[in-house]
């Protein structure tokens, strides 16, 4: 865990345990946080004004140092070393953690607009009374009682979500409506039925389950003689959080067209990410599932692939497998992709108990191209851009720990209370100093000629009066860096009134790099993937799967970023439908056996607005 980081789990019993060594393997280990982090809740988040900033310091470098030094109001809370020493540090143990505690998830950053007025302002409409400055003396919280519905078809998004769920294991899964608006999308019946149908089917053929472990005899035979009760498809990670996250969407949605069990591989860097999403039983793949030891054997992987198997068989697979290895990635593997996106082949799938697929795209759209599926998944999804949307409110709910620890306090303490939320999800990657400043001048350019944000270019020198404003934006900037946020925080944070209206800048970590097989840095990504969803602007970077999946829950359409030197400049583009890309579809057509475009095929799938080469799910109407 890099340093910088404000939150620090590692010594939290459990943690890093994806679940207990004996049955059932599934149930999660019971995360106790840590004190400073309960501790939470008894003072406001961290925070400094741009000003602070030493003038000299350079803002366009990734330096370690610099990051590890430059801390932010995010999701823990930091004493930082520029605080004068008479100012409160508001921190419950000086020696705790080195002095990194928590708020904002790390090094978070924080600006606004008035340093001499107070930090937190009791409310009881909002949980632990933290509310930004200036932003906590207006009303029009979305998470406000009395705005908040009380139709408890509401609270289930329209019948999407099982009323028989313990709410107390998931808090997320019926407080969210507090944080979100109406939605104007509503699920099929269609979708609603099968929903319920596959909860009964996960229910009978869950793990440790008599139909689970039945099947689970095919495994030693190698080959199986007679239909089995229950099939499964066991998804496996690869690549980054949103990577995995709109794979798995796409992972169900198979599951839901071909009567399948979906079993997750989490793994220990995805712990305590989500809620159990189906009720009375567990996603997760057990640890004592018999070919865990072939997971990284990518030899053992390729011989019992669909590609490797025809190179042992011939042209023809004689048998069928007991299990196939799927990989849908988005290079090499043609010959599984062949199988998997071909109609004629479906059928072979079919009669496989086990199916271990491995990808990191979201090939959702594929499914309205295969004669088997598009009829069924046209019915599941009439608003054929909602996929990803529903799917993803469905399965993806925080857990416990990242809600109330991350995801609510952050968003009560900064973003309640302002009149407009505007998320800036920023990806380099190619992070250099003429690309920071690159970037940054393209987000300007983006936000202020679209009226995203102000032009303080032109603004009247004389400062507005503190109380002339009118309005009040809040700014989440969700980044690796801190570069973008000292500019920005530079530009509003300082400022008493901006046109008219109070300006708040917020980011709640500054990682630094990606860090592979961290569950702590998981845990960060997520509840900034989740807080960017909750706000009613969002800016992101092309080709971002963050991104994606942000803008997916929260039914946005972005003004997304146009990635530098990739055809033809435009600072930002928006977004005409609110599903994620497909980054690099099937391309080959089965029956003519030729190359064609798949975004040239049916009137719903098209180009994406941010990859030449993706295609991405629209309503008809578009």
């Amino acid at each position: 865990m890099s340093s910088n980081s404000k939150f620090d789990l590692t010594a939290v019993p459990g943690i890093q345990n994806t679940s207990p060594p004996s049955p059932p393997a599934y149930q999660k280990a019971d995360c106790l946080m840590t004190l400073w982090l309960m501790d939470m809740a008894n003072f406001s988040f961290s925070k400094f004004s741009d000003s602070q900033y030493d003038s000299s310091q350079s803002t366009s470098t990734p330096d370690s140092k610099l990051l590890n030094r430059t801390l932010a109001p995010s999701f823990d809370k930091v004493s930082d070393f520029k605080y004068e020493s008479s100012q409160p540090i508001s921190t419950p143990d000086d020696k705790l953690l080195k002095r990194t505690l928590a708020p904002t998830f790390d090094g978070g950053s924080v600006s606004r607009n008035e340093s001499s007025q107070p930090t937190t302002v009791r409310n009881e409409n909002v949980l632990n009374g933290n509310l930004a400055p200036k932003f906590s003396e207006r009303s029009g919280s979305r998470n406000d009682s009395s705005q908040a519905s009380s139709n408890a078809n509401d609270i289930l998004l329209d019948g999407l979500i099982c009323p028989g769920f313990d709410e107390r294991s998931c808090l997320s899964r019926r407080q969210s409506i507090l944080y979100r608006r109406t939605s104007p999308h509503k699920p099929s019946p269609f979708l609603l039925s099968k929903l319920r149908n596959y909860e009964n089917l996960h229910k009978r053929c869950g793990p440790y389950t008599k139909s689970y472990n039945k099947t689970l005899k095919t495994l030693k035979s190698g080959h199986i003689n007679s239909a089995t009760e229950c099939k499964y498809i066991v998804w496996r990670p690869d690549n980054g959080l949103g990577n995995r996250i709109v794979s798995m969407a796409s992972s169900f949605l198979y599951a839901l067209l071909t009567n399948r069990v979906l079993l997750v591989d989490h793994g220990a860097d995805m712990t305590d990410l989500f809620c159990e999403p189906f009720p009375n039983s567990s996603w997760l793949l057990p640890m004592d599932f018999p070919l865990r030891n072939q997971f990284r054997n990518s030899e053992l992987r390729y011989a019992h692939s669909f590609g490797g198997m025809l190179e042992k068989d011939g042209t023809s697979v004689k048998s069928t497998p007991s299990y196939l290895y799927l990989f849908l990635k988005k290079r090499d593997y043609d010959l599984d992709k062949k199988l998997f996106y071909c109609d004629q082949n479906q059928s072979l799938l079919q009669k496989v108990p086990w199916l271990i697929l491995l990808s990191e795209q979201y090939f959702a759209p594929s499914f309205f191209l295969i004669q088997s599926f598009k009829e069924e998944v046209t019915r599941l999804f009439p608003e054929k851009d909602t996929v990803f949307y529903h799917l993803g409110r469905y399965l993806f709910n925080p857990s416990n720990q990242v809600w109330e620890q991350l995801i609510t306090k952050f968003y009560d303490a900064y973003l309640a209370k302002a009149d407009k939320r505007i998320g800036l999800q920023i990806r380099l990657f190619h992070a250099n100093t003429a690309m920071f400043q690159t970037v940054m001048d393209q987000i300007l350019t983006c936000t202020v000629k679209k009226k995203i944000l102000p032009d303080v270019s032109r603004r009247n020198s004389a400062a507005s009066s503190s109380r002339s404003w009118t309005s009040s934006k809040a700014i989440l900037v969700t980044s690796l860096y801190t570069e973008f946020y000292k500019n920005l925080s530079s530009m509003y944070g300082d400022k008493a009134a901006v046109k008219g209206e109070v300006m708040g800048v917020y980011q709640p970590s500054h990682e630094g790099y990606q860090h592979r097989g961290d569950n702590l840095h998981n845990m960060k990504a997520w509840a900034e993937i989740y807080l960017l969803s909750l706000c009613d602007v969002l800016v992101t970077s092309a080709w971002s799967t963050f991104g994606y999946v942000a803008h997916g829950l929260g039914g946005l359409k972005p003004w997304i970023l146009h990635k530098p030197g990739h055809g033809m400049y435009l600072p930002c583009k928006q977004a005409m439908s609110i599903e994620p890309c497909f980054h690099y579809p099937f391309s080959y057509d089965c029956k003519s056996k030729k190359n064609v475009d798949p975004g040239t095929l049916v009137p719903h799938i098209k180009q994406c607005e941010d990859r030449e080469l993706g295609v991405k799910l629209f309503n008809d109407d578009h």
